[in-house]
């Protein structure tokens, strides 16, 4: 298995996208820490884990909470060792409206789980991957990282930003052999696309199948893409295949090109 005696740590890695990229990892061979803040699904994610036979170790965190983001890397080192592998995948769509009827509080809150978080998680596992000469590190982007995205201004830079910082550490890093990509979701059939189309068919006054039907409608392959082949993308990036590739910020978007709510 080419991910053998490795140790991953995926935030958000109890559903959707973050679970794909677990059970991928897993089945490679490494050790998996998920990391996630919602018990319910982290409980029922370990139960079917374990039913599986996965070698993983579940760790509940809050990441708006630094002192528990200094904390997590120190337990998973303890109970598996240094991270070799950070995906950093947990996100929140946060608000929907124009800019100036955000709150302050929803933009801080986006911005902290969506792009402070990533960079304080990889800032805690460089020195150990410096160290050792080896690290791999996938940030979970969007598309809405590399285009407008109306009514989504907090998640848009986010994300945006999370793109710069993935370029940005590739070049910091590259001298001592730790790969820095981004992956950048299209629509992609998970909860947390639900509760997006939900919110912005509410801000557009329309029915949500007709706002799910936009989305479709901006793919080239006329559907959503699924979390498994975001996964398969992380998993490729993980493994020694991809050891030349650093710096990318990478579609898994089914060809998404077009503006919603043009």
């Amino acid at each position: 298995m080419m991910l053998k005696n490795k140790i991953a740590l995926v935030t958000g890695g109890s559903q959707g996208i973050g679970k794909a990229i677990s059970e991928k990892l897993c089945a490679a061979g490494a050790a998996v820490a998920i990391a996630a803040l919602d018990d319910e699904a982290l409980k029922r994610a370990s139960a079917e884990f374990q039913s599986r036979g996965l070698k993983f170790k579940a760790y509940g965190v809050d990441l708006c909470d630094d002192a528990q983001l200094d904390s997590l890397v120190k337990s998973i080192v303890r109970d598996l060792g240094p991270v070799d592998i950070l995906i950093n995948n947990a996100g929140i769509t946060g608000p929907t409206g124009r800019a100036d009827e955000i709150a302050i509080s929803d933009w801080d809150k986006t911005l902290r789980i969506d792009l402070r978080a990533p960079f304080l998680l990889s800032r805690a596992v460089i020195p150990s991957m410096i160290e050792r000469k080896t690290g791999r590190i996938i940030n979970i982007s969007s598309i809405a990282g590399k285009m407008a995205y109306p009514l989504r201004s907090p998640y848009a830079a986010s994300k945006w930003g999370l793109v710069g910082l993935t370029l940005t550490l590739a070049q910091e890093l590259g001298p001592y052999n730790i790969r820095v990509n981004v992956i950048c979701p299209g629509p992609t059939r998970t909860e947390m696309i639900d509760s997006a189309i939900r919110a912005r068919a509410a801000a557009a006054g329309v029915e949500v199948e007709v706002m799910a039907q936009e989305y479709v409608r901006a793919t080239a392959l006329k559907r959503m893409v699924l979390p498994e082949e975001v996964a398969g993308l992380a998993l490729f990036l993980c493994s020694p295949e991809s050891d030349a590739i650093t710096g990318q910020a990478i579609d898994v978007s089914a060809g998404y090109g077009f503006r919603i709510g043009n």
